[in-house]
């Protein structure tokens, strides 16, 4: 059969695959236990082969590609508006041989095996920190039913329940004291867990030449240097700056109608993480620029008192993203007399 593209749906266990001719007609349908997808493929010819982008995809897309199949990983809204009928494997399977062909489907980079360690590291930070906040309100809400009101902050928990702990006067009972500091030893466990994260990544940027790079960025520390990269990479699947930027959501929405257009928030698309981390890091570029006279504090403060703190944060966010593609992509350094007109 003269198959030229394949739609896999994979799944925990059972696989199944649609191929297609190039004229688009659909001639293989099979279906494969996880075990024996990668020998199938090993005795096929060089195939465009289509994968959503979900749990797993990584993997397989860098084993087939080992194979010398050309793997695809797409993201799965653009795999959705080419399923037709009812859901089911074998039309996820057909939706995706279609998709991965389709010149406007846009393509998720395929991560090296290191790329998804330094993320892994990323992951387990993040839910430690979430883990610590969640313990934290807990113990608050716990408090609050005591008569004692702790201000929204971890830093405050630290200093104060020692000091609850030891004042006998407080009108806790010694059961209530037996479940506290429990709770306290496992807020200062997560702090040591998150400080050995910080000193990871703080070596791993040491260790890699693009992180270093972009470490001279105004904004980007070890944390998003390292989220960046481990993101995107060397910035090859785009094609500009701006298009990095809009794949983490920083550029505005569009909503043009009968020819008048109209420009609306920043879209919020792509990876949450990533952007969190850049436009906390341009937040803190924007409070220092105040006492400054550089040419990209000078722009700083000109949209902050034109359209606020939060715009200017986002605004530095969008530059501060297109710079880090160049420097990623062409190999240059960070140059601060350039960066007011990026």
């Amino acid at each position: 059969m003269n198959v030229t593209t394949i739609g896999l749906d994979i799944a925990k266990s059972v696989f199944h695959l649609v191929g297609a001719e190039a004229s688009g007609k659909q001639v293989l349908r099979k279906r494969l236990r996880r075990s024996k997808v990668l020998e199938y493929f090993g005795n096929l010819p060089p195939r465009v082969v289509g994968i959503e982008a979900c749990g797993g995809a990584q993997y397989w897309a860098r084993e087939l590609t080992r194979l010398g199949h050309d793997a695809r990983l797409i993201n799965p809204k653009f795999v959705k508006r080419f399923l037709y009928g009812n859901k089911n494997d074998y039309n996820d399977a057909a939706a995706l041989c279609e998709a991965v062909v389709h010149p406007e489907t846009r393509l998720v980079p395929v991560k090296t095996p290191a790329q998804q360690d330094v993320q892994a590291v990323h992951r387990l930070r993040s839910g430690a920190l979430k883990d610590r906040v969640a313990l934290v309100n807990r113990a608050r809400g716990l408090l609050g039913e005591h008569g004692i009101v702790m201000p929204k902050s971890v830093g405050v928990f630290r200093r104060r329940v020692p000091e609850l702990l030891e004042d006998a006067e407080n009108g806790l009972s010694e059961l209530f004291r037996g479940l506290l500091a429990p709770l306290y030893e496992q807020v200062q466990a997560l702090d040591a867990l998150i400080a050995g994260y910080d000193k990871r990544l703080a070596q791993l940027t040491q260790a890699d030449e693009s992180c270093q790079r972009l470490d001279e960025v105004p904004g980007f520390g070890a944390i998003v240097c390292t989220a960046l990269v481990a993101s995107v990479g060397d910035g090859r699947a785009f094609k500009n700056g701006r298009h990095l930027s809009a794949s983490l959501g920083l550029v505005p929405r569009q909503h043009t109608t009968g020819g008048k257009p109209r420009l609306l928030g920043i879209s919020k698309r792509g990876d949450k993480y990533v952007r969190a981390l850049v436009i906390h890091g341009a937040r803190s570029v924007v409070h220092h620029a105040k006492n400054k006279d550089d040419a990209l504090s000078r722009w700083i403060n000109r949209i902050r008192s034109e359209s606020g703190t939060n715009v200017a944060a986002v605004a530095l966010a969008n530059k501060l993203v297109r710079i880090a593609w160049v420097i990623l992509r062409r190999g240059e350094r960070y140059r601060p007399a350039l960066a007011a007109r990026a």
